[in-house]
């Protein structure tokens, strides 16, 4: 995101919603299973309408991309990623940047779609830092 830790810690200007407040347990690798499919209808809503103002929102992970976007989501999380600038550029308020989730599991993942740093990375930036000035500046 081009931020420093304490910029990401700071929230007044942003925060990291998850998917799923309930734990959904450990599949037999150890990672996370899904999120439980009751969880996000019942808080999501809620915990977005607290907000004041929402800029941009980064949609980490194919389950946050298939509940912002529906069927804009099919496919899969390589293809939702690889279609990034026309859900970008889709007019959606707040605007939508969909990403993979960055853990050390997809380090294969980054190798294979180098076009992912080289295209969505720099916009990544240049939207946060936009965000963080409207925010700063109390234009957005």
């Amino acid at each position: 995101m081009g931020i420093d830790r304490a910029t990401f810690y700071d929230d007044r200007w942003l925060a990291t919603v998850p998917m799923g407040f309930c734990f959904p347990g450990l599949d037999a690798k150890g990672g996370d299973l899904p999120p439980r499919p009751e969880c996000a209808p019942r808080w999501r809503a809620e915990v977005i309408g607290a907000f004041a103002r929402i800029e941009l929102v980064l949609l980490v992970g194919q389950y946050a991309q298939r509940w912002h976007l529906g069927g804009r989501a099919a496919g899969g999380l390589t293809e939702t990623v690889r279609r990034w600038r026309s859900i970008h550029q889709a007019g959606d308020a707040p605007r939508l940047i969909p990403l993979p989730h960055p853990s050390w599991r997809n380090t294969a993942w980054l190798k294979a779609n180098p076009w992912f740093e080289a295209e969505v990375i720099p916009v990544l930036q240049t939207e946060v830092a936009a965000a963080r000035v409207a925010f700063l500046t109390g234009t957005g």
